[in-house]
């Protein structure tokens, strides 16, 4: 698979979440970038098929639905 190069401007709290995300899950910057966009486009893909995403307390069980933009 062909591959390319971007560059992407981050804002300073930007690149603070970035770093601390990638030591929390042991990830290069790209390999985190790579798995948010698959997960992404999945999300987008059960969206598009009429699902909806929601987060439950484990405990309570209470839940909250996810919009995305």
């Amino acid at each position: 698979m062909a591959k390319k190069t971007m560059t992407l401007n981050l804002s300073d709290e930007e690149m603070e979440v970035l770093e601390r995300l990638c030591e929390k899950k042991d990830l290069s910057k790209t390999a985190l970038i790579r798995q948010s966009l698959r997960l992404y486009q999945r999300i987008e893909e059960r969206l598009e098929k009429g699902d909806k995403l929601f987060f439950e307390h484990e405990a309570s069980k209470e839940k909250a639905e996810v919009m995305m933009l």
